[in-house]
């Protein structure tokens, strides 16, 4: 799972939100809120990695990252106090529908062009 998530991760930039939190609760057995923490200590490794790499391309906007992860720090403690107020499952079905969200999204745009 370690290594399917570094892989996606670096292919496609996602977070290990993605394949580490539903490989957690299906495989690991964790529940929703541990998965959902687990997977953000577990991630640090592999966005360093990541960036490092795909800075080496070229491919890093300094100024939009430090922006955007300055702007995120806020939202990530309101998002972990939201996570801990909701029941396992809703958090669990929160998730899903996100993803499902994601995906279509991605599917109409692409068809778009």
């Amino acid at each position: 799972m370690g290594v399917l998530g570094g892989i996606i991760a670096g292919l496609l930039g996602v977070g290990g939100g993605v394949v580490f939190v539903p490989g957690m609760v299906l495989f690991l057995g964790l529940d929703q809120h541990h998965a959902v923490a687990t997977s953000l200590l577990a991630i640090i490794p592999v966005a360093i990695l990541g960036t490092i790499r795909q800075d080496r391309y070229g491919n890093v906007n300094r100024r939009d990252a430090v922006r955007l992860g300055a702007l995120s720090l806020g939202g990530a403690a309101a998002g972990v106090a939201l996570a801990n107020a909701l029941p396992g499952a809703v958090l669990r079905d929160l998730f899903a529908a996100f993803m499902v969200f994601v995906a279509v999204r991605l599917v109409r745009d692409s068809a778009r062009g």
